[in-house]
Parts: structure tokens; C-alpha cells; sequence
């Protein structure tokens, strides 16, 4: 972020430049990169992929601004994203806007789809599910002045076919959907310095989390490349010590797993003799 006059006060509010590394809250994860422009924290429009998932290995994150305003993004050296400050993020306001004066014809036609107006419902269609039961007969025991008016009961309708629909065809006078023309946005002002920072002052980590054992180190930021690249020299001679630790760990838990089938099995065959 820019220089500030006092570190101490350092925490949430304080304004950065640049948001960069990897996030995961609940089932969202993602890379972050955020840009400040103009004092508005600007997330990009998709994510990045979430490149560390459960191996406990040590990652690169890498991330390249150049003065054309497009950026390149790393994980592990793979390049995982390339492309325009100004079209992946909305730093800028739309060049276009929807005409405010333009307004829908009252004649549109937005409607696809229209009823048949030659469709009838056929006259001996049954859309009454239940009538009554004709055949039914008042018990004898039935009292009027006890139980009250007696009334047949009511029964499935045996040819009820449903709730009819008139059939829907395509509608001759459909327009398609109405859209306000675009006109040049007044508030639109270009940047070709959208990539540009005053200055950087500190780094500092926004972490929260739930689990422990996360490390950060190594962190540089330079307008050298070859300096870059010398300095990745530092992950990869970590890397190489971490496959090969965790090759060993593999192979010990598999060498374990087959001894702990051999047992199981032994233990098998005695019960079968016993």
C-alpha cells in the first residue's frame, strides 16, 4: 500500500493499492486481485483459480503490472491469467451508457409466445375433479334433527381430464426484447495510467483463519524482472525439499498400509484354522 506516517495504526481500514494471494472463506476460494483506483477497492469481474488445496507445500504467487495497463498472474510459475486492467476490472466508467430519453414504442411487441386464438376448449372437456356421488344413499340411521341436512358425499370425477390450456404459438407481431439505444457516456474519461501507484510504502497481510500453520515469507516487489526471477530461486530450492519430504511421507504411509493388509490378513488365516 501507499507510505503511511504511522504503522502502529496499521489494521482493516487502512488503504492499499494493490490486493494479491489466495483466499478462502467457507465454499468460496479464489485468488484475489484487487485494484485501488481513485480510492475504490475494485475486485476483478471473474476469478482467479484457487490454486492450494489440502498438500501443505509452499506456493509462488506472482504478479506482473506493466505500463500498457495489462497484467500477467503466476502460481508455480503456470501462468494462470493475462489480460486488460481496463476490461477485467471496472476501474473506468462505461464508455456507453443507455439513452435516459430513449423509451420503449407503446406499440412493442415483447411477448415470443401468444395464445391461439383459434384454440377451443372442446365442449365435452371435464376440468371438475370432484362431483357428487350420485349412487350414494342417506343412512337409515340418519338423523336430520342430530346430525343435520344430510348431504351426498362427494367422489373422483371419472372424466376429469385436468385444467385446460389454451395452446400457446408463436407470436407474429413479436419485436424482440426492447433495448434503450446506447449513447456516449458524458461522465467517461480515459486513463492510461490506470496501472500507475504514486508509491508503495508497506506490506502487510490481511489473514484470517481457522486453521493454524500457514507461513508467509519471501515477498518482493521490483521493476526488474531478472531480480524476480532471482528471487523465485528461493521457492524452488524449497519445493525440491518439500516433494522429496513428502515422497518419503507417501511412501511410508503406503509401506504402513501394506503391512497393516499382511497383519489383517494373518490375523484371517488363524481365525480360518482355529
Amino acid at each position: 500500500g501507499p507510505k503511511q506516517s504511522d504503522l502502529t495504526t496499521f489494521g482493516d481500514p487502512t488503504p492499499y493499492n494493490i490486493m494479491f494471494g489466495p483466499d478462502k472463506c467457507g465454499y468460496t476460494k479464489r485468488t484475489h486481485l484487487i485494484f485501488n483506483y481513485k480510492g475504490k477497492n475494485v475486485l476483478k469481474q471473474k476469478d482467479l483459480p484457487y490454486k492450494q488445496e489440502k498438500e501443505g507445500t509452499s506456493h509462488l504467487y506472482r504478479l506482473v503490472v506493466k505500463p500498457d495497463n495489462t497484467v500477467k498472474v503466476e502460481i508455480d510459475e503456470e501462468s494462470v491469467y493475462e489480460g486488460s486492467m481496463k476490461d477485467d476490472w471496472e476501474l473506468l466508467p462505461p464508455k456507453e451508457i443507455k439513452d435516459p430519453e430513449d423509451k420503449k414504442p407503446a406499440d412493442w411487441v415483447d411477448d415470443s409466445m401468444m395464445d391461439d386464438p383459434e384454440d377451443k376448449k372442446p365442449e365435452d372437456w371435464v376440468d371438475e375433479k370432484r362431483v357428487v356421488d350420485t349412487d350414494a344413499v342417506k343412512p337409515d340411521d340418519w338423523d336430520d334433527e342430530e346430525d343435520g341436512e344430510w348431504e351426498a358425499p362427494m367422489k373422483d370425477h371419472p372424466g376429469y381430464k385436468g385444467e385446460w390450456h389454451v395452446k400457446r404459438i408463436s407470436n407474429p407481431a413479436y419485436k424482440g426484447v426492447w433495448e434503450a439505444k446506447k449513447i456516449a457516456n458524458p461522465d467517461f474519461v480515459d486513463d492510461a495510467e490506470v496501472y500507475k501507484f504514486s508509491d508503495f510504502g508497506f506490506i502487510g497481510f490481511d489473514l484470517w483463519q481457522v486453521k493454524g500453520g500457514t507461513i508467509f515469507d519471501n515477498v518482493i516487489i521490483t521493476d526488474d524482472v531478472a531480480e524476480a526471477d532471482e528471487f523465485a530461486k528461493k521457492w524452488k530450492a524449497l519445493k525440491e525439499v518439500e516433494d522429496a519430504k513428502k515422497a518419503e511421507e507417501e511412501a511410508a504411509s503406503k509401506a504402513e498400509a501394506a503391512k497393516a493388509d499382511e497383519e489383517d490378513d494373518d490375523d484371517k488365516d488363524e481365525e480360518e484354522e482355529m
